[in-house]
Parts: C-alpha cells; sequence; structure tokens
C-alpha cells in the first residue's frame, strides 16, 4: 500500500505532471485575463495601475489549484477587488470607508440584484463591451467611489455581499471595520437606482 503511495505521489510530482499543472494554469489565466483586466480598470481607472493591479491578483489568487474556470474567475475578481482596494485607498485614505446611515427614501429599487434595475448580468456584460462601452465607463466614473467599487464588485465581478464586505473590511481603511452584508446591501442599491435611470434615459431616447 504505502508503495502504491509512493509511486502515486512520484507520478504528481513527475517533470512531466509539473508541466501539464502549468499550461493548465497558463491556459486558464489567458481566458480570464480579459475580465481581470476590465475589473480592475472599472475600480481605479484605466492604464498603469490597472495593469499592476492585475499584476498582483494574478501573483496571489489560486489559479492553478481550481477546478473549473468559473472558480479561477472567482478567484480572480476577488484578488483583483483586494488590490483595487489598496490603490484607492492609497489614493485617497478612508475613501471606502463604511457608510454611517442611508436614508431609505434615497433608496428606490427594494432587491438587491441587477434585474431590479430592469438589466441582466449578461446585458450589463455586452453593454460594457459593445458599442454602449464608453457611456457605461462614463456613468460608473460619476459614481461616488464607494458606490462604483461596491458596484463593480458585485454587479460585475458577480461577488455577494458578504465577500464583498469582507473585502472591503480587509482593505483596512479608516472606518472599514463598520460594512456589512447589509451596507453592501445598501449601497448597491443606490447605484443600481444610478443604473435604472441611466437605462430609462437611454431607452427613453431611442
Amino acid at each position: 500500500m504505502a508503495q502504491g503511495s509512493e509511486t502515486q505521489n512520484s507520478s504528481a510530482t513527475s517533470p512531466k505532471g509539473a508541466a501539464e499543472e502549468a499550461q493548465r494554469a497558463d491556459d486558464v489565466l489567458d481566458m480570464i485575463a480579459a475580465g481581470l483586466y476590465g475589473l480592475a480598470s472599472m475600480l481605479v481607472g484605466e492604464g498603469e495601475e490597472s495593469a499592476e493591479v492585475v499584476e498582483k491578483a494574478v501573483a496571489s489568487a489560486e489559479l492553478d489549484c481550481i477546478c473549473s474556470v468559473e472558480q479561477a474567475r472567482k478567484n480572480g475578481y476577488k484578488a483583483v477587488g483586494q488590490a483595487a482596494i489598496e490603490v484607492i485607498e492609497r489614493r485617497r485614505p478612508g475613501a471606502l470607508a463604511a457608510p454611517e446611515g442611508i436614508k431609505t427614501d434615497d433608496v428606490c429599487i427594494e432587491e438587491d440584484d441587477l434585474e431590479s434595475a430592469g438589466i441582466t448580468g449578461e446585458e450589463l456584460g455586452q453593454m460594457m463591451a459593445g458599442p454602449e462601452r464608453d457611456r457605461v465607463r462614463r456613468w460608473l466614473e460619476g459614481l461616488p467611489v464607494v458606490q462604483r467599487t461596491v458596484f463593480v464588485l458585485r454587479g460585475v465581478g458577480g461577488l455577494n455581499s458578504a465577500e464583498t464586505a469582507d473585502l472591503l473590511k480587509a482593505g483596512g481603511a479608516p472606518g472599514a471595520d463598520g460594512w456589512s452584508q447589509e451596507a453592501v446591501r445598501e449601497i448597491f442599491r443606490l447605484g443600481l437606482c444610478s443604473l435604472a435611470s441611466q437605462l430609462l434615459h437611454a431607452r427613453g431616447g431611442n
């Protein structure tokens, strides 16, 4: 039994096995790289900083020990979010502090999902990659930094409220300890309200 185990371990660590694992990791990275850069650029803007965010995320994320491309993408998005939050806080300390209170009158949407704003995740992805890309980017850039960060992590990155709150708390910003799932939901709903207004104007103009 021990001999069989040793044979298995030897096979797993053989040069051929290591090369295959490395190739698989490269293939997975190729499939998700554009999405990682897109997410980074929405969070910190296009250019050198977003490239640095992706580089740091790839170095820290678990992309070579997962069972699916979707899980690799999720790991990558979390790592990009963490690196981007560090950049945002470096630019403006305290920018991602948890909100102290949100007036419920300011939130025009009850549910915290994209469809509440009249759009699916697939449609949003198409908008961000298609002819409306520049308009969507301008809208995102016009959002307050907290709204933009939460909206991108949840609406584009597909993270849930708990994952988003954990990333924001881990960023270590002054006041970040106050982030909770409910705070993320409220901020995301504000972003959805803004998105719904943008969609209404765009569709009314067509």
